[in-house]
């Protein structure tokens, strides 16, 4: 991912409807109570806090609270795990912080959900050719989406997230992305994973494939949010509509306070029904976090 774009790179670039914290496709998940009851008390955007665990602690996403006791986050997602290349076929990576994280599930990942939060894995490229865009065939696609699902059962995740970049599509004999790919990985996601969460992180070939997709395809996934941070933009994907979508992108160490409050004030007057961060650092960066959930929900943000 970018860092304000993900790693430094600058983008240029009605009413509030409330969303629901899961949409139908992940209405099955067993942790759905839990984060019903928690949600009796806040009405606006499904709030998303990637962490970059490679530098800070993703249990600090449940210690920001609402002031009527809600979370501030609703699903907390690990960045990131990789698709590598092991000579023939796709394969699913975790370097060692993000072992190390899913290994702490007891103390990471659990105490999250049972506050109501979801947890998800982040799944990007890593420069060796094999991504979410050049899957050869749909066998190969179902056999990536087989690896990933035994990962999120055998760690008690709530899902994962796509991420199309640092591929380097054609790196080691690797095939170049194709109109396919990711629409047959969804599907298998889909199927393999009823009731968990599917979220996209728009941008790369898949994006573009995605854009042109049939809605069925679309309708299979959860979320999907603009990647770009400090902008304002929503993904068109056919079969999401806007209270699957973030527009707002907020780096929370690299956008400008006022910027993320601006955001958070747009995607509250268009009705969209995701807000999408990065970025939450170890520690209380609770007066930013209040900044946007003031204007989301209409309650400060406090730090446990």
């Amino acid at each position: 991912m970018k860092k304000t774009i993900k790693f430094g790179i600058v983008a240029a670039i009605a009413a509030m409807v409330a969303a629901p914290l899961v949409p139908s496709a992940a209405s099955a998940d067993p942790a759905r109570a839990t984060a019903s009851a928690t949600s009796a008390t806040k009405s606006g955007p499904t709030s998303i806090a990637y962490v970059e665990v490679n530098n800070d602690q993703l249990a600090n996403v449940g210690r920001y609270q609402l002031a009527k006791g809600a979370n501030a986050f609703d699903v907390a997602i690990i960045f990131a795990a990789n698709i590598n290349w092991n000579g023939s076929k796709a394969v699913l990576y975790n370097n060692d912080k993000v072992q190390a994280t899913l290994d702490a599930a007891a103390t990471q990942i659990k105490p999250l959900q049972a506050k109501g939060i979801k947890v998800s894995l982040s799944i990007l490229g890593n420069h060796q050719g094999a991504g979410i865009a050049n899957f050869p065939t749909q066998a190969a696609a179902a056999d990536f989406a087989s690896q990933v699902t035994a990962t999120v059962t055998k760690y008690g995740l709530d899902g994962v997230d796509l991420d199309d970049e640092y591929s380097d599509y054609g790196t080691n004999g690797t095939p170049q992305p194709n109109q396919q790919s990711i629409g047959w990985l969804i599907t298998a996601l889909r199927a393999q994973m009823p009731g968990k969460l599917i979220s996209f992180y728009d941008i790369g070939p898949a994006s573009s494939s995605l854009s042109s997709s049939s809605s069925t395809i679309g309708s299979k996934l959860d979320y999907a949010w603009n990647p770009y941070y400090g902008t304002y933009s929503a993904p068109s994907i056919p079969g999401l509509g806007k209270a699957q979508l973030s527009a707002a992108a907020v780096d929370i160490q690299n956008t400008a306070q006022s910027t993320a409050v601006s955001l958070a004030q747009r995607t509250k007057a268009d009705g969209y029904g995701v807000f999408m961060t990065y970025n939450l650092p170890d520690g209380d960066v609770s007066s930013y976090v209040s900044s946007m959930t003031q204007v989301l929900y209409g309650q400060a943000a406090t730090y446990h």
